[in-house]
């Protein structure tokens, strides 16, 4: 299996310390190039995953994007062409200080909203906006760097992007929400930027 893997993947697959780390990392990676493989109709050991800008890891001179998101022993593969894409998964059962994380994390909006909810529906909604805010955060490769406090999202009727500052603008984003088994929930999240950085 390691063998699609390039050198530097198999570089850092060795400096897992613990073997199921190690494993899950192989697993990933070997599914993320079968999956780009057959998009792109090569073998997985030739697609050119290369880092971009912020080290967000990218195909090499191809419009193609992608993202992949795991949590225990589930992952979430995501693919687009001439958007920029990021995903993020939960499991409903994470534990969580609900009030601590929108403090934090969350608009004066969300927060409001949140108040309103009690038990599993208020964790549930919670978990839904951080998986929005997240899967944005890994689509400009901000990550935890992001500005999730002023991203401000609502998640009635559908998912969406109310207010942000540049780059997120709300017209240029689009939330999918993923339900899944086993308790796991996750967002894609779709940016259309002028240019691909």
């Amino acid at each position: 299996m390691e063998d699609v893997l390039s050198e530097a993947e198999r570089a850092r697959a060795r400096r897992f310390g613990r073997p199921e780390l190690r494993s899950r990392y192989i697993v990933g990676r070997c599914t993320l190039r079968a999956i780009l493989g057959g998009i792109l109709g090569a073998e997985p050991a030739r697609v050119a995953i290369v880092r971009g800008r912020r080290g967000r890891p990218m195909v090499d001179g191809n419009q193609l994007d992608f993202n992949v998101s795991h949590t225990r022993d589930t992952a979430i593969f995501a693919v687009t062409a001439h958007a920029r894409i990021g995903v993020d998964i939960e499991h409903r059962d994470r534990a969580l200080n609900v009030d601590g994380i929108a403090r934090k994390f969350m608009s004066p909006d969300e927060q409001a909203m949140l108040q309103g909810l009690d038990g599993e529906a208020r964790a549930h909604a919670l978990l839904r906006l951080w998986t929005c805010k997240e899967a944005m955060s890994k689509a400009t490769g901000d990550g935890l760097g992001a500005p999730f406090r002023r991203l401000d999202v609502e998640l009635s009727p559908a998912p969406s992007l109310r207010d942000g500052p540049h780059p997120y603008d709300p017209a240029r984003w689009r939330l999918l929400p993923v339900e899944m088994s086993g308790g796991y929930l996750a967002t894609v999240a779709l940016w259309h930027c002028a240019a691909l950085p």
